[in-house]
């Protein structure tokens, strides 16, 4: 995400709390009237956000695009389904990766690549809840390392 001409507009935090990330992909959005300026805004949310495939196209649900607000007559629906532009191979490979069981494409991320919105698109497969407290764990486990260097340097 560091990478040159690249501005996180959305992330996904709960998507890496809830899933191993198999694979991702970058795709391109749909997107109708005001609802570019309403995203530059900071007005997206895709927590609850999942992708299907449908008739060789791939669709974004559940993700939330606030209204712009000096929009008046050109808003659109903020719940409604967007279509991610990918390459059909990109299609292809996803539908075999959802047709295997327990396999979902969730959004990572949203953010504007040399001024066009992307979706950081993932092939994600569910925790179970052992996994998600190992995961947390984890980070408590780094974190405290980290914190022990740090102390350690000081004296």
């Amino acid at each position: 995400m560091g990478k040159e001409g690249r501005k996180v507009l959305a992330t996904n935090k709960k998507a890496r709390h809830d899933y191993f990330i198999e694979e991702s992909y970058e795709a391109g959005i749909e997107l109708k009237g005001t609802e570019v300026k309403s995203i530059r805004l900071g007005k997206m949310n895709i927590k609850d956000g999942y992708a299907r495939v449908e008739n060789s196209e791939v669709f974004l649900y559940n993700v939330h695009i606030s209204p712009y607000e000096k929009g008046n007559i050109f808003n659109v629906d903020p719940l409604r389904i967007r279509k991610l532009l990918l390459h059909k191979s990109e299609i292809r490979k996803l539908i075999g990766y959802i047709q295997q069981k327990g396999l979902t494409l969730v959004p990572l991320s949203a953010y504007l690549s040399n001024g066009r919105v992307k979706i950081e698109l993932g092939v994600a497969r569910g925790k179970a809840q052992y996994d998600k407290r190992q995961t947390i764990a984890k980070k408590d486990a780094d974190r405290r390392i980290q914190k022990e260097l740090r102390d350690r340097q000081r004296q």
